[in-house]
């Protein structure tokens, strides 16, 4: 966001008496996040952009939740765009919030809570000076680790405060912590259950019982605070990690999900994922190879041999498709190509960016490699099987049984590919179904190799690797 929209316009008010004079009306944050939700869901706007593929699970429960006036609890593995969701909370909010001028807790002009605030609107009324809060600034977030204290959230005397004079019991004393800086706004917790049962003790005070109890003296703190936490379901279920008054405090529990299907998935990528294209480098990313990379996620999603209770993020997807580009681009200026497509012998690339995303239960060592291996081969073949026409599959096969040998790897350049096609005629019907009228050497060669490892996946061919090379030829 630039500075220059974060300016307060000018025909705002600048003091009590003329807030009164627009007719401005306080409203409790609930509230007005309720009243924005129906503006858009009457208008048929989707509440938040760039959230894909909760249209029918997710969303329609945070609608609910929003219209009921709750605080929201997403359950989630990682990777599930619970923060993201969170964040764009904001911008249900009205864009400007009116604030006493110097409140730290974003005093309302109509009811301060503060001391100084109160003071200020006692001594100088309707002259009272105004400062608005752009939205962005009404949200505020905390990672939940075990260090986490109760002066991050709450507040602490300030021994500056107490140097220059004031009493220890007294309000002014206390410099604010993270929740009071988020009055009348939105405040996150993510992994809710790393947080220590003392400090949700001491978050369950200033939200519910709206009193702070710092150095062994006690105020009252009437917050108007929406709260919103993000947790694993298996730690936030498993009793004794997270306090039964907190959890009763979320009126609406959500589970978010993984993209179910494959569009889905390759949707999120486009969306997340860096350009392709590096300097000179045009990168093409054939929708064969974003439908591999993307299922390689969901095969991890369901083996059994990977751990399922830490997840396999979306970002795992998005990681993969960008090496698999990275290495295509390498390649390319290693051959001193300006136009280049991933191909299937660009995979092996991907375990640098699989091995940290994803946890293996499997005991053996070593086993890491050959789990990759497998979600790999059976992504290609699963991709290959429904682009596959088999009576075209029969003829490229015949093709090779005249004593065809075919030598695939990141040396070999996209020209020797499409030359390939010259002598082998069934091979090039099976190319052009699925470059879609992309005439390029580097398309051609992205399809020629997903063809030949489909059909030695599906046991047509032969395959001979070694060192980053393959050959295929014909059955024995």
């Amino acid at each position: 966001m630039h500075m220059t929209e974060l300016e307060t316009p000018p025909n705002l008010a600048k003091t009590l008496g003329e807030l009164k004079k627009a007719g401005w009306k306080s409203v409790a944050v609930k509230e007005e996040i309720r009243k924005n939700a129906v503006a858009r869901i009457t208008a048929g706007e989707q509440l938040f952009e760039g959230v894909l593929g909760f249209e029918e699970t997710v969303m329609p429960q945070l609608e609910n939740a929003l219209l009921a006036g709750h605080d929201i609890v997403f359950l989630g593995e990682r990777g599930q765009a619970k923060t993201r969701i969170i964040r764009s909370l904001i911008f249900l909010l009205d864009e400007w919030m009116p604030i006493v001028s110097g409140s730290e807790i974003n005093d309302d002009p109509y009811a301060p809570v503060s001391r100084q605030s109160r003071e200020l609107v006692a001594q100088q009324g309707d002259a009272t000076p105004i400062s608005w809060v752009h939205r962005s600034m009404r949200y505020g977030e905390k990672l939940a680790t075990p260090d986490t204290s109760i002066a991050d959230l709450i507040g602490e005397v300030d021994p500056i405060k107490v140097a220059e004079g004031r009493y220890l019991s007294d309000e002014l004393t206390l410099h604010y912590g993270l929740v009071p800086r988020c009055n009348r706004g939105i405040f996150a917790i993510n992994e809710l259950p790393d947080l220590s049962e003392r400090i949700q003790v001491g978050l369950l005070n200033v939200l519910e019982e709206r009193d702070i109890q710092i150095r062994g003296y006690k105020i009252r703190l009437p917050l108007d605070v929406m709260l919103v936490a993000s947790a694993n379901p298996d730690d936030y279920t498993n009793r004794g990690r997270i306090i039964t008054p907190l959890k009763d405090r979320f009126g609406s529990q959500i589970r978010t999900h993984y993209p179910l299907d494959i569009e889905t998935e390759i949707a999120v990528v486009r969306q997340e994922s860096r350009p392709a294209s590096i300097g000179s480098v045009e990168v093409r990313s054939p929708k064969f190879m974003e439908e591999i990379i993307a299922t390689i996620s969901h095969l991890a999603r369901a083996n059994s041999q990977v751990n399922q209770r830490s997840g396999v993020s979306v970002r795992l997807t998005t990681s993969n498709q960008e090496l698999l580009c990275a290495n295509a681009v390498r390649r390319a200026l290693h051959a001193g190509e300006t136009d280049v497509a991933p191909r299937v012998s660009d995979l092996d690339a991907l375990a640098a960016s699989t091995a940290g995303k994803i946890e293996i239960d499997a005991v053996e060592d070593g086993r890491e490699g050959q789990i990759f291996q497998q979600l790999v081969r059976g992504a290609v073949l699963q991709v290959f099987k429904q682009h596959s026409d088999l009576e075209n599959l029969r003829a490229v096969a015949e093709e090779f049984s005249e004593g065809v040998v075919v030598q695939t790897g990141e040396d070999i350049i996209s020209t020797d590919y499409v030359a390939l096609l010259e002598k082998m005629p069934a091979l090039r019907v099976s190319v052009n179904a699925l470059t879609n009228g992309d005439e390029s050497p580097a398309a051609i060669a992205s399809a020629v190799e997903f063809v030949l490892e489909g059909l030695h996946l599906s046991k047509r061919l032969n395959k001979d690797a070694t060192a980053g090379r393959a050959v295929y030829r014909a059955k024995n």
